[in-house]
């Protein structure tokens, strides 16, 4: 994905001082790290991660206090800590750093750097999400305390000549000694260098200089990251923000679906309601079993999974004059027929009339993770199938944001692994 650009009004990535672990100071680089804040599900997964170690990363990202101010005003605290006592110290040359995320067969590698946010006013930084208000006004609030980039979001671009410019350097690097290699427990080995020398920081900023992404992980930070620029004017740190940067022409993407729990609403008041306006009928368990009907009914259209008490339900066929009613007409059909865009406008906003509030729906990425709380609390699973990385975007392209919390893409980078300072 190539524009016209150059480098002033392409993709600028600049290298900076890497915050990271000091290795012989925490039990091991694996018990530290943490998915992203928002594929934490708590409070189980939030429990388990403060546990495995006292300085855990968790602990910046999503620290635990009765307000938001006290949690923004923890979480400096212990970062202020952990740099005096030398729990984190900052790499004495700044560098972009190639990262390597590999599972068995899965490889992917891509570049960690400062992005210039000059990038979202020139049209080459392409969301496909729309984003929650209060979000944003949360890991703003964490950033501005902490003054700090804690996790980096996750860009994908495609290239085209593997042995020249960045992928070359990244290639290149790669057959170095890393600064370090550690596995953790979902089996991801992962691996970091720095990038350093000049005549390679120049080939990768030639090459990305007329080049445009897709945010795939990250449109809530994406979104603090400009506020925040805003809020403290140019020239400063707040300029750019830390992502990291895929080639999905060399390392493709999975992307996955995300799901819905709906907290207060009963499985049997769910089904109810769509009576006469969608074809709902009980399918197998278990859940992998379950999931392979929605998966076949997904090839043919519209298609949730209904779950909560043990059964489950398959929802297609929506009525086409409901459609029509309920889903806005100025969008490409490709967004209308979306499976996000059906439930939150039919399901969600007319047939169960649920508000987009945190105290009514959760987002949550794992699927047994979905069907647990939703059985603990008596409320509704609404799984979903994802949809395709075209779509995504070519609808990105044309400018069109999809329902907020559409998508999944991965494998995301680990949080910890190296942050970055913005005093």
């Amino acid at each position: 994905m190539t524009t016209s650009g150059t480098a002033d009004h392409g993709l600028r990535l600049i290298p900076f001082h890497g915050l990271r672990y000091v290795p012989e100071r925490v039990g091991s680089l694996a018990a530290v790290t943490s998915p992203p804040y928002d594929v934490v599900v708590r409070p189980d997964g939030l429990n388990h991660l403060e546990s495995a170690d006292p300085h855990n990363i968790v602990r910046l990202i999503l620290p635990q206090a009765d307000t938001p101010a006290a949690r923004n005003q923890q979480a400096a605290r212990t970062l202020h800590d952990w740099l005096a006592e030398g729990i984190l110290s900052a790499d004495p040359e700044p560098a972009l750093y190639v990262y390597e995320q590999r599972k068995g067969g899965l490889l992917q590698r891509g570049l960690i750097g400062a992005l210039a946010l000059s990038a979202a006013e020139a049209g080459v930084v392409l969301p496909h999400e729309d984003v929650m208000p209060h979000v944003v006004t949360d890991r703003a609030g964490l950033m501005r305390a902490t003054s700090a980039n804690l996790e980096p979001l996750l860009l994908t671009y495609l290239g085209d000549d593997p042995s020249a410019g960045a992928a070359a350097v990244v290639e290149r690097t790669a057959r170095q000694a890393p600064l370090f290699s550690t596995t953790t427990e979902d089996g991801f080995q992962h691996r970091l260098w720095s990038v350093t020398d000049p005549a390679d920081l120049a080939a990768i900023t030639s090459d990305l200089g007329d080049r445009q992404a897709l945010i795939a992980d990250g449109h809530h930070r994406w979104a603090t990251y400009l506020r925040l620029q805003e809020e403290h004017g140019s020239p400063t740190a707040w300029d750019f923000g830390l992502v990291l940067l895929v080639d999905t022409a060399r390392y493709p993407l999975q992307v996955r679906a995300i799901h819905r729990l709906l907290r207060r609403l009963p499985l049997p008041d769910a089904v109810a309601a769509l009576e006469g306006h969608f074809r709902v009928r009980p399918v197998e368990g278990p859940l992998p079993l379950a999931m392979e009907a929605l998966e076949e009914a997904a090839e043919r259209g519209n298609a949730f999974l209904l779950t909560g008490d043990g059964t489950f339900h398959l929802v297609t066929d929506p009525d086409p004059a409901l459609i029509a009613r309920t889903v806005r007409r100025d969008r490409p059909e490709a967004w209308r027929r979306l499976d996000a865009t059906v439930l939150h406008a039919t399901l969600l906003d007319t047939l169960w009339d649920i508000p987009d509030t945190p105290d009514q729906i959760v987002y949550i990425h794992d699927t047994e993770a979905t069907v647990e709380m939703a059985e603990r609390i008596g409320g509704t699973a609404v799984l979903m199938h994802p949809v395709r990385e075209a779509i995504v975007r070519d609808l990105a392209r044309q400018g069109v944001t999809m329902p907020r919390k559409s998508t999944s893409f991965g494998p995301k980078p680990a949080t910890g692994l190296v942050l970055r300072s913005l005093d």
